[in-house]
């Protein structure tokens, strides 16, 4: 259940962020369902994917400090944007750009999850 509930807050922080993205990052016709493919895929990703990425970019990685996880965030955008259909990011920095605003908006559903079942437990 805690699953479902973290890919239902991925999906609509996914469709909130394309929100403030639109034109450059989009999700045809608005579509819950591909914004949840969007966040399932993001998912596997960042579960599968951008660990091989840091291992294999850690010379890079602690030569910048830790900035170029940055970069790697964006890719895993891009790389989301080529394998979902209506998906659609128009470049690096808009990605990097998207990047930021999912996880500041995740964070702030994320917070209002936390304090509604702070609530419900008193």
């Amino acid at each position: 259940m805690k699953f479902l509930i973290q890919l239902v807050i991925s999906t609509l922080a996914v469709l909130i962020s394309t929100y403030f993205l639109s034109p450059h990052i989009s999700i045809e016709n608005n579509s819950f369902l591909t914004a949840l493919l969007v966040a399932a895929v993001l998912a596997f990703l960042n579960t599968v994917v951008k660990p091989i990425m840091i291992i294999l970019t850690i010379p890079v990685t602690l030569v910048s400090f830790g900035f170029f996880l940055l970069v790697i965030n964006a890719l895993m955008i891009v790389l989301a944007g080529e394998i979902v259909d209506g998906f659609h990011v128009n470049g690096f920095w808009w990605a990097l750009l998207f990047s930021f605003i999912l996880s500041f908006v995740t964070s702030i559903l994320e917070r209002i999850k936390k304090h509604d079942e702070h609530d419900r437990s008193n």
